[in-house]
């Protein structure tokens, strides 16, 4: 039952994709007024080029941040079961963090967190 599963699943999930796609296209209202193409800021007519290019240091500062939320995801439930798993958890936690500490100081040596 291995590869034939996951075929049935990958096949089932594409369909019901294109499927809902489909009946979306379908059923939904469509409107050819050209102020729908029209790009939009909070309610305002927008001044100048709309399609500005953003510092790359945006992007760079947004990934750090997934990064570091998501480093609580995984320290919540640790926390919950601590004293339940004893020393391994506090060794696995030590060498996780570690791994995170690199990573920040990496970002930071390379200035990704400077904000010009």
């Amino acid at each position: 039952m291995g590869s034939e599963a996951l075929i049935v699943f990958f096949l089932a999930g594409v369909v019901l994709v294109a499927g809902a796609n489909f009946i979306s296209n379908l059923i939904s209202h469509k409107s050819d007024n050209p102020q729908k193409r029209e790009p939009y800021e909070s309610g305002m007519p927008t001044i100048g080029p709309t399609w500005v290019q953003f510092k790359v240091g945006f992007y760079l500062f947004a990934i750090l941040f997934l990064i570091f939320d998501v480093e609580i995801a995984f320290l919540v439930p640790w926390a919950v079961v601590y004293q339940e798993v004893g020393t391994v958890a506090l060794v696995e936690i030590i060498i996780f963090l570690s791994i995170l500490g690199l990573g920040l100081a990496y970002a930071w040596k390379k200035g990704a967190l400077k904000w010009k």
